[in-house]
């Protein structure tokens, strides 16, 4: 069952006003993963990884929508793009968001679970972060509004302004943003440790990075439209340089 199926399942055995928490826990639940051996240790990390990273992201992409009770298909729309569900997952989706939406707390309640959850791994609340920058941007307008929401929640994730900044900025295109806010450094910084930061975000936004960290393989392609922001804003900085 994939993973859309097991959170559905879990869904509809919960009743209004449960939490994030509860149905991670539900999912998990269901997952009948063999820890005994460290191969099953390490499945198990990465399905739990799968799963909360998941709910987390849709928790937050329901509570940064209109609160109107029901999806609309601009939000949808915005949800394939970062996920790329399949059709026949559609329902599923559906009904998770819905649920989200229901839940009486607050985005700041789902934010510092999530946060809970990965406190110990920040790679992964940045891939969710990049995940909902993606989602503000989907219609082509992004609302002051909906810049003060992601604020608040990297600030509940942990990342300060300075970085709060870098990841913002990669999600705006070169032509908007000043590449050495995108690589994260200062306009003095030397040549070898403009590098040195260069590798180090080439790094740890590589496709395979994320999928080692147990977010869902739907979430590559922004892994690689985020790669060629990084790698847009060295060539930028190099040229002027050598210019």
């Amino acid at each position: 069952m994939s993973v859309w199926g097991k959170i559905a399942d879990a869904v509809s055995g919960l009743t209004s006003g449960s939490s994030l928490g509860n149905l991670f826990g539900q999912v998990a639940g269901h997952l009948g993963i063999d820890v005994g051996s460290d191969k099953g240790q390490q499945e198990g990390l990465s399905n739990r990884n799968q799963i909360a990273f998941t709910i987390g992201f849709i928790a937050l992409s329901a509570k940064m929508a209109k609160a109107d009770g029901v999806v609309t298909p601009d939000e949808v729309d915005a949800f394939k793009e970062v996920f790329d569900v399949k059709q026949t997952e559609f329902r599923n989706v559906e009904r998770v968001f819905n649920f989200a939406r229901q839940d009486v707390a607050g985005y700041d309640a789902y934010a510092r679970q999530v946060a809970n959850l990965f406190r110990s791994n920040p790679g992964i609340l940045e891939d969710v972060l990049d995940g909902l920058f993606h989602i503000a941007k989907a219609d082509g307008v992004f609302h002051e509004n909906e810049l003060l929401y992601l604020q608040s929640v990297a600030e509940i994730f942990g990342f300060s302004d300075g970085e709060f900044a870098r990841i913002k900025a990669s999600h705006l295109g070169p032509d908007e943003a000043d590449p050495y806010v995108i690589l994260g450094v200062d306009y003095s910084i030397s040549d070898e440790d403009l590098r040195r930061a260069y590798r180090r975000l080439v790094q740890e936004n590589h496709p395979d990075r994320l999928i080692a960290r147990g977010v869902p393989e739907e979430f590559v392609e922004l892994a690689n439209e985020k790669l060629a922001a990084i790698n847009a804003a060295y060539d930028v900085i190099v040229k002027d340089r050598s210019g």
